[in-house]
């Protein structure tokens, strides 16, 4: 069973979630490192990974997730289709329109690095109880569904 640790007041909350961002983000680091990549490379390989339906993502949608240029988008692409790591297609039913897919060699590489995350992840996930991981699982959207929103509002200017 887990050690047991007081309830923490708002500041050692915060970096409590400051301490787990901070490690998720030198992962990727240290993952775009090895694969000889941007940073901002992983997180678009990582957003064409998450498209779910086979479809893959539009360089359009990419622009808007990593708050990139349009140029910007094309040459994150043009490193991930050198490297291997995506194909640009263009649609069947609209050609104007270009589809992103990732290649099946990328899911094995992320899978490669990602894998003893998600064996960790589940070493911890394991000491917790369903209804403890409920609550935790609710926290965790309301927090990224927040920090989304106040991500979008600074973006439109909404909140300076």
């Amino acid at each position: 069973m887990a050690e047991q640790h007081p309830s923490p007041d708002g500041r050692a909350f915060a970096l409590l979630l400051q301490g787990l961002a901070s490690e998720m983000n030198l992962l990727g680091h240290d993952f775009a490192s090895a694969q000889g990549l941007h940073s901002t490379d992983v997180q678009a390989l990582l957003a064409v990974l998450r498209a779910a339906d086979g479809g893959g993502v539009t360089p359009g949608k990419l622009r808007e997730q990593l708050a990139l240029t349009s140029g910007a988008v094309t040459a994150v692409l043009d490193r991930l289709e050198r490297a291997g790591h995506v194909t640009r297609t263009r649609d069947a039913n609209d050609r104007r329109q270009v589809r992103v897919q990732h290649n099946p060699g990328a899911t094995r590489m992320a899978g490669r690095w990602f894998g003893p995350v998600a064996e960790r992840t589940e070493l911890v996930r394991r000491e917790f109880s369903a209804a403890e991981l409920d609550v935790v699982v609710r926290f965790l959207a309301r927090m990224t569904e927040e920090l989304e929103q106040l991500r979008v509002d600074r973006r439109d200017g909404a909140e300076q």
